[in-house]
């Protein structure tokens, strides 16, 4: 049966099995919500469009352009922390393309108390879900906290404050330093930010120079929790981990720990997610949240199998032979692995091998 998986099959199975290992419940949803949840949220969604329909009652809804708006719109307030897994179609527009596209997702939810070891717990599970996808892959890592610290002990402006974020998350230093000559960032707080900019590289290595700068109170209590985080994952395994503070986004909706992730041969991240307290809270919900999501339609052209045969056995009968010969031979040939049958002269199809009802090698 596992055979006759496709790639993205398999891949969503095991990832579905090592989420259930550490405890997560499978959570499943409608299609569609209220088209209300994500005109409140508009700013949280990556893409600006909603696919949008009327219900019978004249209730305007939307086919789900994402999967965390509907976990914490219908998951119930309640004691203790929820660990929920999920196999999702969503619907949106993604970054660099013209029309709407179902995307197939999976991913973790972790709604309730987070503390150190369940941020470790799911950097885990996030890079070996990228580990499931290939083995040669990058989980990068930020932290919220470190950036908006450094921004709000220079005094910057809030309403400036997006714009520099903006230009760290692209890496461009030309336009951050002229952002903060414009904005009056005092130039201690400017060169600060050009090297948090800079910092790029494997964890281990790149930890410690984040540590060794000079770094306000708030920034440096976020980077001494990004450092513990790190400090748990060798305790489940090697993995392949990268510091990245240009790894950013909304922080309206997002706090602390941030990661992406990239496995080779695929042009965009196929794994996103962080910690996301501020949202819950503006849903209403009490309690933090750290979670992700593995984009496996991302991962389309990267798992395709270039099959060289249709089956193992190619069967060829014709007008002359016994349908009862012609099923023993298929069952026979289908207990040795795959088997396509096929009447003589039909062209188009490729097996291992070629044989006749009566199992010899056919022309």
């Amino acid at each position: 049966m596992i055979a006759a998986l496709t790639p993205r099959e398999r891949v969503s199975l095991a990832l579905r099995e090592l989420y259930q290992t550490y405890g997560y419940r499978q959570y499943r949803m409608s299609k569609f919500e209220e088209y209300d949840l994500y005109a409140r949220n508009r700013n949280f969604l990556t893409d600006d469009h909603i696919l949008t329909f009327s219900d019978l009652n004249g209730k305007l809804m939307a086919l789900k352009p994402d999967v965390t708006l509907s976990v914490i719109k219908n998951t119930r307030s309640e004691s203790g922390t929820r660990k929920l897994w999920y196999t999702e179609n969503v619907y949106r527009v993604p970054r660099h393309a013209d029309s709407f596209q179902e995307i197939v997702q999976t991913g973790l939810e972790c709604i309730g108390h987070v503390d150190l070891y369940t941020m470790g717990e799911v950097l885990m599970l996030a890079a070996r879900s990228l580990e499931t996808v290939g083995k040669d892959y990058v989980l990068c890592l930020s932290h919220m906290g470190i950036l908006t610290g450094v921004l709000r002990s220079g005094g910057v402006p809030e309403e400036r404050a997006g714009e520099l974020l903006t230009a760290v998350g692209e890496k461009n230093l030309h336009t951050l330093r002229a952002l903060c000559g414009e904005a009056g960032v005092p130039p201690e707080t400017a060169e600060l930010l050009s090297r948090l900019c800079a910092l790029d590289g494997p964890a281990a290595e790149t930890l410690p120079e984040l540590l060794a700068l000079s770094l306000p109170a708030e920034s440096r209590a976020a980077a001494e929790e990004l450092s513990d985080i790190c400090g748990l994952l060798p305790v489940f395994g090697e993995y392949q981990v990268a510091l990245d503070l240009s790894v950013i986004d909304d922080t309206d909706y997002y706090n602390g720990l941030l990661f992406r992730g990239f496995v080779a041969g695929a042009a965009r991240p196929v794994l996103s997610g962080g910690r996301y307290d501020h949202l819950l809270h503006r849903m209403g919900r009490s309690g933090s949240a750290v979670g992700f999501a593995v984009y496996l339609s991302e991962l389309e052209r990267l798992l395709t199998e270039s099959r060289d045969c249709d089956a193992d056995t190619l069967l060829v009968y014709g007008p002359e032979d016994d349908p009862a010969a012609v099923a023993a031979a298929a069952r026979a040939a289908a207990e040795q692995g795959s088997v396509r049958v096929q009447l003589r002269g039909e062209g188009g199809a490729i097996g291992r091998r070629r044989i006749g009802p009566d199992g010899r090698e056919a022309e």
